[in-house]
């Protein structure tokens, strides 16, 4: 009995201990270097592990690797580390639940998921309760996901620059108000000047803080984020579809289904390879084609967790189907399509034509118009094409009433209203389209502008015909 027990204990003792082995992998050279990043991979397999040690070694990263999300977290309780990466499929703790604990217990850890296409549900649970930055597909590619983590940590460097100068800005703010008594109510001023000015340089990442309370925003910024995908073509294209949809009478949920889908009809691209998305599809080999087809149903099934968008996960199913019967996934034709559907088609071939995403040659707007009436009854249904050929008359004839001037930032006056969106250099929305300016605006502008060292161009209307 003894010997038995024994046996026992000893096996139950190197289970423990596989269970809880943790390997750390550093480079001498990065010892005491503050500066250099620290990753953690997680997964149940070792050649996983190797593969990404190897991988990511030589970048001078210090890399810890962990055999389950139990391992995982006692890493993260006793180092410091910047960015995880973990399996989705584990053992007794999936990349789900890993992640949901590593948010909860260290948000300012970056959260990346590998996964596959059979996960997606697992992967809409590690979105809305890993709040993670990004999925990744295995099999990966080396530079899609070297590229990807350093971009993250990038992005979470900036984030603690931010913050320090929040810190050095209340301090300075707190020592102007100690100096004269007469000068607090201009001290007050400039203290709400400079918050205003930080509440500006934050509008790109309200977005994104904002999505991890709504699964739709969540989605929105995963598309944004792929370097192939562009969330500004996905916007025209959305504002697009919302003005043919109102054009054409549809009830608000109708416009608002439609303007969704439209926001997120690339979603079920975030998980294929990057050759698939720089060409248009009638140049890929039939292999690549079905891989590309499957696009609309794996949009489809991401948006149908929430049972609010199910409408514009439909949408976004049937996005590819033509008119005349010859789309996919269901060879839907005329009327079978739903409405919102063929106004998304129509839209977003409209801006493809004239970014090459469709055709290899880049079409100007009024060849782009031509090619969409060339296709009307075929790819596009004829009701819709009439609708946007008046809704694009009705538009110039409102522009006609307007005009526009460029000026500086300095040449600005209260009661000016802007003629079109505002960017930074960095291509960051500032302001919106039809902005009124005020003195305490122009002011945010200038120091916006002093921060960044750029300045800006500027478009305001110039005066409007009765």
């Amino acid at each position: 009995m003894d010997t038995s027990h024994a046996i026992r204990a000893n096996a139950d003792k190197a289970s423990a201990n596989r269970a809880n082995r943790i390997e750390m992998d550093s480079e001498n050279n990065g010892v005491g270097n503050e500066q250099q990043d620290s990753l953690l991979f997680v997964d149940d397999e070792r050649n996983i592990l190797s593969s990404l040690r190897r991988l990511f070694r030589p970048l001078g990263y210090k890399i810890y690797v962990a055999e389950s999300g139990k391992a995982g977290l006692e890493l993260l309780s006793q180092h410091p580390v910047d960015l995880v990466i973990s399996d989705m499929r584990m053992p007794e703790m999936d990349g789900a639940e890993f992640l949901g604990r590593v948010a909860q217990d260290y948000p300012d850890t970056v959260r990346i998921l590998l996964t596959g296409f059979a996960d997606i549900n697992s992967t809409i649970d590690a979105i809305n309760n890993g709040k993670i930055y990004r999925y990744l597909s295995k099999p990966w590619e080396d530079t899609e996901i070297t590229l990807t983590v350093k971009q993250a940590l990038q992005t979470k460097q900036l984030e603690r620059e931010k913050l320090r100068l929040q810190k050095i800005t209340e301090k300075q703010n707190l020592q102007l108000k100690d100096l004269n008594d007469n000068l607090e109510q201009k001290v007050k001023a400039r203290t709400e000047e400079v918050q205003q000015t930080a509440d500006m340089l934050d509008l790109a990442n309200q977005e994104l803080r904002q999505s991890y309370q709504h699964t739709m925003r969540a989605f929105a910024n995963l598309v944004s984020m792929r370097e192939s995908l562009s969330g500004k073509f996905s916007q025209k294209v959305a504002d697009l579809s919302r003005a043919i949809a109102k054009f054409m009478g549809q009830e608000k949920e109708q416009i608002d289904d439609v303007y969704y889908a439209s926001l997120l009809h690339e979603i079920g691209k975030l998980g294929l390879p990057d050759h698939l998305l720089t060409q248009p599809s009638y140049c890929l080999d039939k292999k690549d084609q079905v891989s590309f087809q499957r696009h609309p149903l794996i949009g489809q099934s991401a948006l149908m967790a929430v049972d609010a968008l199910h409408g514009t996960a439909n949408l976004i199913r049937s996005q590819e189907e033509c008119y005349d019967g010859s789309g996919f996934p269901d060879g839907l034709a005329m009327e079978q399509i739903p409405l919102g559907a063929r106004i998304l088609a129509l839209a977003r071939d409209y801006y493809g034509y004239q970014t090459g995403k469709v055709l290899k040659d880049i079409y100007s707007a009024d060849e782009a118009l031509e090619r969409i009436k060339q296709q009307s009854g075929k790819r596009f249904d004829p009701a819709v094409v009439k609708v946007f050929e008046e809704l694009l008359v009705r538009r110039k004839e409102a522009s006609q009433g307007f005009r526009e001037m460029k000026l500086r930032t300095d040449q600005l006056k209260p009661g000016m209203k802007l003629s079109r969106d505002l960017f930074n250099s960095s291509e960051l929305l500032l302001l919106t389209k039809n902005r009124i300016f005020t003195s305490t605006l122009i002011t945010k502008l200038l120091m916006v502008e002093q921060i960044e060292k750029e300045h800006f161009e500027i478009f305001v209307y110039k005066e409007a015909k009765s």
